[in-house]
């Protein structure tokens, strides 16, 4: 079987407080874009993997640590199969790059033995082992544009009219995803932060949904907003250069991609996406054009 999933770009990202599980509360939009993992499954005695791709892949783990086998062994051992598989993983999404590759896998990964295997379990159940895997297994799972609740696993489908065009500047060395939430409590303890919500209101604004609902990327501009960005730019100072870099070519605006290092430009249109990627490759960015919102995990034909 041969599935498909995307990454995701977070749009908004509200970081609220530490919770007792040692997760932070979280509101915010993902958006799956057209920039994919692809994982084919073939039968095997027991469980492997391989991965190769247009990214650099020599961070990714090939044992449990790799959470598109641990999503094939949680599906085999919640539905009793007893056969194992082989996964070949190929992925378009930069590892570490705050865009959920990982989790695009394990999703790709969950659907892929699903049908391989013939399990039955049913897309509710399949959500709910993608939740137990990651928070954002999930919304690779399901793409589109959502709302992410809770640890960003509570998604609510948010309607975005029309196409997007983003910009994305890979960043090279990857970020870890734990260590910028930890700069970002550090950050706030010490009152350093850039980022100024209220913890105790913590929601999506309701003028990003409505600039989604509306499918006006000038609209989106101005209220895209990314909690963990302070914190990936104090890590990587190059960050901060390449943002301001991307507007001043013609983004409407720039945002790191969750944890980061992705930078993700938001453009007028694909003439408008097309002009800005080619200008940032001009001055030495790996600088890619890609549009949202796409479907999540699927088989292909």
């Amino acid at each position: 079987m041969h599935v498909r999933a995307p990454g995701k770009i977070n749009v908004y990202l509200g970081v609220g407080a530490l919770r007792g599980d040692g997760y932070h509360s979280l509101a915010t939009v993902f958006q799956a874009v057209s920039l994919y993992e692809d994982v084919h499954a073939s039968p095997s005695d027991g469980f492997s993997l391989e991965v190769s791709g247009e990214v650099d892949v020599s961070g990714v783990p090939l044992d449990d640590r790799n959470l598109a086998l641990r999503a094939a062994k949680l599906l085999a051992a919640e539905t009793g199969v007893r056969d194992g598989v082989h996964l070949d993983i190929r992925k378009g999404v930069p590892v570490a790059g705050g865009m959920g590759g990982g989790s695009a896998d394990a999703a790709a990964a969950l659907v892929a033995c699903d049908a391989l295997w013939g399990t039955g379990i049913g897309s509710r159940g399949l959500h709910e082992l993608a939740a137990r895997l990651g928070a954002d297994v999930p919304f690779a799972l399901h793409g589109g544009t959502a709302v992410g609740t809770g640890r960003g696993d509570v998604l609510t489908p948010a309607l975005a009219r029309g196409r997007f065009d983003w910009v994305l500047v890979l960043g090279g060395r990857g970020l870890s995803t734990p260590e910028m939430y930890r700069r970002l409590d550090g950050l706030r303890a010490h009152g350093d932060s850039l980022a100024d919500d209220a913890l105790e209101l913590l929601e999506v604004p309701v003028a990003v949904l409505q600039a989604l609902r509306s499918g006006s990327a000038e609209e989106l501009a101005p209220v895209m907003m990314n909690d963990l960005e302070a914190a990936a730019v104090l890590d990587r100072a190059d960050i901060e250069l390449v943002l301001a870099d991307g507007v001043r070519m013609g983004a409407l605006t720039g945002i790191v991609s969750g944890s980061g290092p992705t930078t993700a430009f938001l453009c007028g249109g694909p003439e408008a996406a097309g002009a800005l990627r080619d200008e940032l490759r001009a001055s030495g960015r790996d600088a890619l054009h890609v549009h949202g919102p796409v479907p999540g995990a699927r088989v292909v034909d």
